[in-house]
């Protein structure tokens, strides 16, 4: 650690001086042409200065379908990112294009702040979806599959079937899948059918008659969830390679077999994808845990959203599905390929082929939290700073074990927000409660796709005697907090967890976020302090150190802002960055416009949605945009004020009107000089990077950063090489 901090160009934070480090010395001054322009003259409320949030959150998606395309990035990988763009989308027409047709069903069409409706920002969406999906297939079919064939990893179309292959299929077919379809032949006696969001279907057209003499000419066959998708072909069939067939393929060479004498004249797979918002109303609920539960049983029927038929199938099939869904014909996407490319995402579990991922890591150790060690003492010595995936989560895991046992701990305090399905930390806080502590647990149950898991998780923590409570009605709460009370002697301590990500494990190896282990009393009765206003009831608190939303931190992070602003007319140094996944607020957008215009350079290292459009003149030309894409998800949000005192905070918060007004947050600063400058140095890392970074023009538009050393690390890669343990 003491290495790192020493490296070149490390950043030190001066106690006494505020703002006289020159993190940006060897970059280009900031524009200050724009300083003797009257600033009224200039309306912030333009239409031109802001880009659409969802054409935003599309773009990113983009970057991301761009990555699968990376002839550097290990064949696997790339498909990996084929697959996280297929989610990415789904989620996409799920929760944001559902919501665009809400507004239009109920006639509520408001414009936002770039002044685009949601008729045309779905048009827009339509298009551009379509293209990219017609790229996403081009990609699989015409890139990866020859990649993977190449490399012996084959997926067997029917046409590629040997004679062994069909019968082994057959037999497939009889054992494996008849037995749990149910097929669906359409009349008045067999309505058209409520198909689960997401699902596997075929549409069938008929010929004949049945047993009964009906002739309806349509039936639709569900493929049961239980059934794989993706069938891995038994070695002694093909002996060499890994080879794959889909189900769709066995169900399409056996699909006579569901309707025995009648001829079937055409068979496509189709999917629809649903509204999967849970929606609640505050004034009426009294039991959330309930509420949930009741949500989640309709969820997998909510509205349509988006089509999903074979390239192949006949307009009048598909016609009839979008009749059947309510869906107009743009909202209908003709793949040439599966329809269901996630289920691809299991393949890569069933083949051993190292060579062809990222080469695998062990996260690293601080020495005073290796295995074993003394955590309360070590914490005690000093402050503790994580950076996930490059330093284990593991030490909080253990923290937590290790209180449970420590017969001077009094009580435990977590929120969780999301975890993973088999929770180390959900089992040692049990475990802490039958052994006698106070452990009160706030459970967010409204943490969107993991509601049904918190729900099980609420019910073995109050099972073990923990205090389980859902927040506060109206705002989710996304704040990552552990706070342990320990009586040593006379005295006691308080000591304090708080994080960028979540307490899960699976995903604290793929998200890059930041955790602070710490005793500071201050910082610790704060952390105390907003507990009693979560499961409590009183007036609004006052921490001394912590800001909190939606209280505070978009009035708190305005006023840092404008700090600076201040700071640039003053002829100051001054400088603003902040690593976001998203930045959307309008209110917090006009204060970078107008500290920009008062010569503030600005740099925004912002993953996904940003809504602000730099480089504009007059307005954000001191303004940098980028987002970086790679191997991990960059998930930690840090926010950098150079004359605020303390400079530096990490927070679970984005600058999104979302977590500044409707959800509990916590933004926290890192008061120790030494992690304080080992994060700054991480940021200009970020901010230096050409391998892994897209820039963000002034038209929205993001280019790809192209190295000028062909042998330069991208920023994770550099991560990687300073943090882990190789």
């Amino acid at each position: 650690m003491d290495q790192l901090e020493s490296q070149p160009g490390t950043l030190v934070i001066q106690d006494s001086q505020p703002g006289v480090n020159d993190a940006s010395a060897d970059r280009p001054a900031p524009s200050i042409s724009i300083l003797g322009q009257d600033p009224e003259s200039i309306d912030l409320e333009s239409h031109d200065y802001y880009e659409n949030r969802e054409l935003s959150h599309l773009k990113f998606n983009l970057r991301v379908l761009e990555q699968a395309k990376n002839s550097d990035i290990p064949l696997l990988e790339r498909l990996t990112f084929l697959l996280i763009f297929s989610s990415n989308l789904d989620e996409f027409f799920e929760i944001r294009v559902s919501g665009l047709k809400k507004q239009l069903d109920f006639g509520r069409q408001r414009p936002g702040p770039d002044g685009k409706y949601p008729e045309t920002i779905l048009k827009t969406i339509h298009s551009e979806v379509r293209e990219a999906l017609n790229e996403q297939y081009r990609i699989l079919n015409e890139e990866l599959f020859p990649s993977l064939a190449a490399q012996n990893i084959h997926f067997l179309q029917r046409s590629d079937w040997d004679e062994k292959l069909t019968t082994w299929a057959r037999g497939y077919f009889f054992d494996e899948v008849l037995p749990v379809i149910s097929p669906l032949g359409l009349d008045p006696a067999h309505p058209f059918p409520r198909l689960v969001n997401k699902s596997l279907n075929f549409i069938l057209s008929l010929e004949g008659k049945d047993a009964f003499g009906r002739d309806s000419g349509l039936a639709i066959v569900p493929a049961p969830r239980s059934l794989p998708r993706l069938i891995k072909v038994p070695s002694e069939i093909i002996p060499d390679g890994d080879n794959f067939i889909f189900l769709s393929s066995v169900v399409h060479a056996h699909v006579d077999e569901f309707f025995p004498g009648m001829r079937v004249k055409e068979c496509h797979q189709f999917r629809v994808t649903r509204n999967s918002d849970l929606e609640m109303s505050n004034v009426e609920v009294e039991d959330v845990a309930s509420a949930v539960q009741g949500e989640l049983l309709s969820r997998r029927f909510g509205a349509a959203t988006k089509l999903e038929v074979s390239l192949a199938c006949p307009k009048n099939l598909s016609d009839f599905l979008l009749e059947r869904f309510n869906l107009s014909e743009e909202e209908l996407f003709q793949l040439d390929g599966p329809v269901n490319l996630q289920r691809l995402t299991a393949m890569l579990g069933m083949v051993e082929r190292p060579e062809l991922r990222f080469p695998k890591f062990s996260p690293g150790y601080p020495q005073a939290l290796e295995e074993g060690s003394d955590i309360f003492a070590a914490v005690d010595r000093e402050d503790q700073l994580l950076l996930h995936p490059y330093q284990s989560f593991i030490p909080i895991i253990d923290w937590v074990r290790q209180a449970a046992k420590d017969p001077t701990v009094l009580s435990i305090k977590q929120t969780l927000y999301r975890t993973n399905e088999s929770s180390e930390l959900v089992e040692a806080l049990a475990e802490a409660a039958r052994n006698g502590k106070e452990v009160t647990v706030v459970i967010e149950l409204r943490a969107r796709f993991d509601e049904e898991d918190n729900i099980n998780f609420a019910s073995i923590l109050q099972e073990a005697g923990a205090v389980v409570v859902y927040g506060v009605l109206g705002y989710k709460t996304h704040a990552k907090m552990l706070l342990f009370v320990r009586r040593v002697g006379k005295e006691l301590r308080r000591y304090a967890h708080l994080g960028t990500g979540n307490y899960h494990r699976k995903t604290s190896l793929v998200y890059t976020d930041y955790g602070l282990l710490t005793a500071d009393k201050t910082v610790c009765a704060d952390v105390h302090k907003v507990f009693q206003q979560i499961t409590g009831m009183g007036k609004k608190i006052h921490p001394k150190l912590l800001i909190h939303a939606p209280f505070n931190l978009r009035k708190s992070t305005i006023k840092m802002i404008e700090l600076e602003a201040d700071a640039a007319r003053a002829g100051k140094p001054s400088r603003i960055i902040a690593k976001l996944n998203s930045l959307t607020d309008v209110a917090v957008i006009k204060a970078l416009f107008s500290a920009s215009m008062a010569g503030v350079q600005i740099d925004l290292i912002i993953r996904g949605i940003c809504c602000l459009k730099p480089g504009l003149p007059g307005v954000s030309e001191n303004i940098r945009v980028i987002s970086v894409v790679g191997r991990f998800l960059e998930h930690s949000r840090v926010y950098y004020f150079q004359n605020s005192q303390p400079q530096l905070y990490c927070s679970s918060a984005d600058w999104m009107e979302r977590n500044l007004s409707h959800r509990i947050e916590v933004c926290f600063p890192i008061l120790k000089k030494k992690h304080s400058s080992r994060i700054l140095s991480d940021l200009e890392a970020y901010l230096d990077d050409e391998v892994q970074s897209w820039e963000m023009r002034a038209d929205a538009h993001y280019e790809r950063l192209t190295p000028q050393d062909s042998s330069q690390p991208g920023v994770q890669t550099l991560l990687l090489k300073k943090l882990t343990s190789s």
